[in-house]
């Protein structure tokens, strides 16, 4: 079993309201040359959680750290004209999101939770998830 020390959240980048599956980013990733879609669970607008790849491989979310954690994507993290990083998330995708870190949390202990932000110049995931995870 991988020991899993980072549980990194992201978003899909993509404009407010757009429907996206974990279909569709497997769908993209290929595109792009990977294998599979890169990220092991996706947080659709409805707050249902899809699975990516399993837990148990390593996954293509996180450069330089994606043998040690688990990718999280939520739909989104764009305003609705795909222009500007924004927290989209919906009530129904918060509520799944903590459900799923808290799941998460218990599964694997010593892990913490980080936004891709935090090793990336990116925006992603557009909210600053310290504020809302403490561990």
């Amino acid at each position: 079993m991988r020991k899993i020390d980072e549980i990194i959240v992201h978003c899909s980048a993509t404009p407010r309201g757009r429907e996206v599956t974990a279909a569709d980013i497997d769908r993209w990733h290929r595109e792009r040359g990977f294998r599979c879609i890169g990220y092991h669970y996706v947080i659709r607008l409805d707050g249902t959680v899809e699975r990516g790849r399993a837990e148990s491989e390593i996954g293509a979310h996180c450069t330089g750290h994606n043998a040690r954690s688990i990718g999280i994507c939520y739909v989104g993290g764009l305003t609705t004209d795909g222009k500007t990083a924004l927290d989209t998330r919906t009530d129904a995708q918060r509520v799944a999101l903590t459900r799923l870190l808290m799941e998460l949390k218990e599964r694997y202990p010593q892990a913490r939770a980080f936004g891709h932000r935090d090793f990336a110049n990116k925006d992603c995931p557009c909210f600053d998830i310290h504020k809302e995870v403490s561990w």
